[in-house]
């Protein structure tokens, strides 16, 4: 086989990449080692910024996400038992995010590739990756019985954080760093309606706690436990109790409880492999970094990855010129490394740290104190959570 591009990975990343440059006329060929139906029952994260929903649009694949989405101008910060809200809407300028699941973005994304007819090969074993230095990059993989292999002009690793094509890279020619933090997200996903009609996020004594949804009858909420906590050990009573414990009275008041759909405990790292470009193998998404949900930047980075890619590519069978394939990287991590900070504060403001005690919660205490009460800080709260701009070739 032969295309243009070769992805690896068919999660949204991967997916949008796929779509963006067919819209552009550029051949690809997306492969995953898992199956249709297991990429589409992985339960992510739903927030999009305003950047994602352009490049769903440029896609031509927004339509359910604007239909079925919930726009949302504003957040709020719940401590010391007093909610407070963060007006993002009015400090940057008519900005907002849209709440919409991870998994719609990948469902809509998998039906419209299925329309074109588009290659996609799922459950591919052995994927593998070759000659990515040289101008004849191959993929190979195993399917059915028989060994395959596709020539291609450039690879897009969009296969997450345990997938080949960061593994691929030798050693030495990549640079990797990691932050662990000692906490994990218990979260349940429960068909009840939201305790409130924008996210709340709680910082009490307790630990942390977020109220999110997915729709206006499907709602996900999550409390901070210890990084070797089991899910075994909580029943759905007693999520909803500790749930409840770190609430507001009002809050506490209109939660609707109700059997959990799913639940488990994601661990909370950050992560970030430089650089995202290695000859004609391009990480993209997971594969490159990781962020702490907190600031739900995960999927949005991964998205801004591909839309750069997606131009990059545009740009050089478009105009013969390789120049923005060669500032991808740059202006790639540029991006991600304000991202990583924004999401590794806000992730420590909000959570309890066992190292820290009363001192410590005093201290975040008063900071959100301020955060409030002060219109730069707001501000600057605001415009990191809806999103940073893309910036030009």
């Amino acid at each position: 086989m032969r295309t243009q591009v070769a992805i690896i990975g068919a999660g949204p990343a991967g997916l949008l990449l796929g779509q963006l440059l067919f819209k552009a006329g550029i051949d690809n060929i997306i492969v995953e080692r898992q199956s249709g139906d297991y990429v589409l029952g992985r339960i992510r994260a739903g927030v999009l910024e305003q950047v994602t929903m352009d490049l769903l649009a440029r896609a031509g694949v927004d339509a359910r996400a604007k239909a079925e989405g919930l726009p949302h101008e504003g957040i709020e910060l719940l401590f010391k038992g007093a909610r407070h809200r963060i007006d993002m809407h009015g400090l940057t300028g008519g900005k907002q995010v849209t709440v919409y699941g991870q998994t719609e973005v990948t469902r809509d994304l998998m039906e419209a590739r299925s329309a074109e007819g588009l290659a996609t090969i799922y459950s591919a074993a052995n994927v593998s990756l070759h000659d990515f230095d040289s101008r004849r990059p191959r993929v190979r993989y195993e399917k059915d019985g028989q060994t395959h292999e596709i020539e291609c002009d450039f690879i897009a690793g969009c296969d997450g954080y345990h997938g080949v094509s960061r593994a691929s890279v030798p050693a030495d020619a990549i640079q990797t760093y990691e932050k662990v933090y000692p906490f994990g997200w218990l979260g349940v996903l429960a068909d009840v309606p939201p305790v409130s009609h924008e996210l709340i996020y709680a910082n009490t004594e307790r630990g942390f706690a977020l109220c999110s949804m997915r729709s206006a009858h499907r709602s996900r909420y999550y409390v901070q436990v210890p990084a070797d906590e089991r899910v075994q050990n909580w029943s759905d009573e007693a999520f909803w109790d500790e749930l409840r414990a770190r609430l507001d009275p009002e809050a506490r008041e209109r939660l609707v409880t109700g059997p959990s759909l799913e639940k488990s405990i994601a661990p909370l790292r950050s992560f970030v492999a430089e650089p995202m470009r290695f000859g004609a193998l391009f990480l993209a998404g997971d594969a490159a970094h990781i962020v702490p949900p907190t600031g739900a930047k995960g999927l949005n980075l991964a998205t801004a990855d591909v839309g750069y890619l997606s131009r990059a590519f545009e740009i050089f069978y478009g105009e013969k010129s390789a120049s923005a394939l060669d500032r991808y990287s740059d202006l790639c991590l540029r991006r991600v490394w304000k991202a990583e900070r924004f999401s590794w504060w806000f992730t420590s403001l909000m959570h309890r740290f066992p190292e820290t005690g009363a001192f410590g919660q005093k201290i975040q205490e008063a900071e959100l104190d301020y955060l409030v009460h002060s219109h730069a800080a707001s501000t600057a709260l605001a415009e990191n959570y809806v999103g940073l701009p893309l910036e030009d070739f």
